[in-house]
């Protein structure tokens, strides 16, 4: 299906034309249709299908040909969860709504407050921002949501996972009336708050999963690699960055020294490499995502801070030094490759800290693995046994052989202390008193012992 075939205005069919779209992917290709028809949706897909157009198309298209229920206050409210994600869809809103009357505008965490106060005062039509800054400006009355015709969600999971839920129900609050339409998207619909979350702020939503299971794209090739530990996982990266056909590629770390740390180790080596991690300010993070997506560096390296939001059409390699904690989050690491049709390769280093969360990944996500290996880097680390396999092991050794022998096994007497005697029925052994002759005592005892005589006599006297 192209976007052609749908009933939306020309503008939008222009610049969609320039942007080099013309097919509908398949989360594209069930919302878009209900958007229009001013719909509640409740959508769950996997990273890299195309979402954000699925809710901008309608949403720009409802804006340019209806009326607005008030001039004064904004039409359309984006939320994400992360200031990265924020700006991917502020970006492609932009492109949408060129050279029409529409103004977009971006209300972000670590932006300069003052400066979005005046923003706000402009009165855009479409606010893209954060659920925690867009709440702080409605506090402070910088901006009402009286007027709001659509509120949309984006990563509604990740926004309950970073504690957004108080700011949502006051968002909602401020825009509760009849003629709202609520888009939601997130990457499960089956948890508890998001069903909560559901029956608070959409009315009689359509729902529509695809790919429920968040199994990995089928474009994205996925490898894994044993590790000794730190110095083995340096090396390896080194030589897979190196021997892996890519364009650029993100390395996922677990903390912030190390995206510091390998971003030197890979700039030695002759790597055009520059680090993403949360202490850097906003403008900082803007100017590295700006560098990187122009080409101007070939790898990034970044935590889990990266792991959303991100999409930079020439990245083809997504290497996981550290894996996540969660098992979900490497769906969306992974995601950055493989995107929008392309192939790509997803690598994951797997060490004796990483054990766990790589049995996690491989339940859930991957099934059988088969490790791979490098040449001239030999690994001591074959993995770790699970509480069941040891198990196993300890009952098999207890276990006698059987050699066509009946074998006479005596049950274990068990302690019942009801049925035993209690302490106080123990006899008391007591050391039998020898008695001593008068002859045996000492001078001094038999003195004693004749003046207490004499005294006895006298008081019978």
């Amino acid at each position: 299906m192209k976007f052609t075939d749908l009933p939306i205005d020309h503008r939008i069919l222009k610049n969609l034309d320039a942007m080099q779209l013309s097919n509908l992917t398949d989360i594209q290709q069930q919302a878009i249709p209900y958007g229009l028809l001013n719909k509640d949706i409740l959508a769950s897909s996997k990273t890299g299908s195309g979402k954000t157009l699925a809710f901008v198309v309608p949403m720009v298209n409802r804006l340019l040909t209806t009326r607005a229920l008030s001039k004064a206050d904004p039409r359309a409210l984006i939320l994400a969860p992360t200031r990265e994600l924020a700006k991917q869809v502020f970006g492609v809103c932009r492109q949408v709504i060129a050279n029409t009357q529409l103004r977009a505008s971006l209300v972000v965490g670590g932006e300069n407050y003052n400066d979005q106060v005046n923003v706000l005062r402009r009165k855009p039509q479409i606010i893209i921002a954060t659920a925690g800054r867009i709440a702080d400006h409605l506090k402070d009355r910088h901006l009402f949501l009286n007027g709001l015709e659509l509120l949309i969600l984006d990563e509604a999971d990740r926004m309950l996972e970073l504690g957004f839920s108080m700011q949502l129900a006051a968002i909602h609050g401020q825009a509760d009336h009849r003629k709202r339409q609520t888009m939601m998207f997130s990457a499960t619909i089956e948890q508890a708050q998001i069903k909560q979350m559901t029956n608070e702020l959409l009315n009689n939503p359509q729902k529509i999963v695809i790919d429920s299971n968040e199994q990995p794209h089928k474009d994205i090739l996925q490898k894994f690699y044993l590790s000794d530990g730190v110095k083995q996982k340096d090396l390896q990266l080194c030589k897979l960055i190196n021997i892996e056909k890519r364009e650029q590629a993100i390395v996922f770390t677990a903390t912030r020294e190390d995206t510091v740390r390998l971003q030197e180790m890979l700039y030695k080596q002759q790597f055009d490499a520059i680090a993403l991690h949360g202490e850097l300010l906003q403008k900082q993070r803007n100017q590295v995502l700006q560098d990187f997506g122009n080409g101007k560096y070939g790898v990034l390296v970044t935590t889990d801070l990266g792991a959303r939001g991100l999409d930079i059409r020439n990245v083809s390699l997504v290497l996981n030094y550290d894996l996540p904690k969660f098992p979900e989050e490497y769906i969306h690491r992974i995601g950055r490759t493989g995107r929008a049709g392309d192939k790509g390769t997803a690598i994951s280093l797997v060490g004796k800290k990483d054990w766990r969360s790589f049995e996690a990944i491989k339940a859930n996500y991957v099934g059988e693995v088969d490790f791979a290996s490098l040449a001239e880097i030999n690994t001591a680390f074959t993995g770790l046994k699970t509480k069941d396999q040891k198990q196993n092991v300890a009952t098999k050794k207890k276990i006698p052989k059987n050699n066509n022998k009946t074998q006479v096994v005596q049950a274990k007497r068990r302690f019942k202390p009801l049925e035993s005697s209690e302490s106080g029925d123990l006899p008391i052994k007591r050391k039998v008193r020898k008695s001593i002759p008068d002859n045996d005592l000492p001078t001094k005892a038999l003195k004693k012992n004749e003046q207490s005589d004499n005294t006895n006599e006298d008081d019978g006297k």
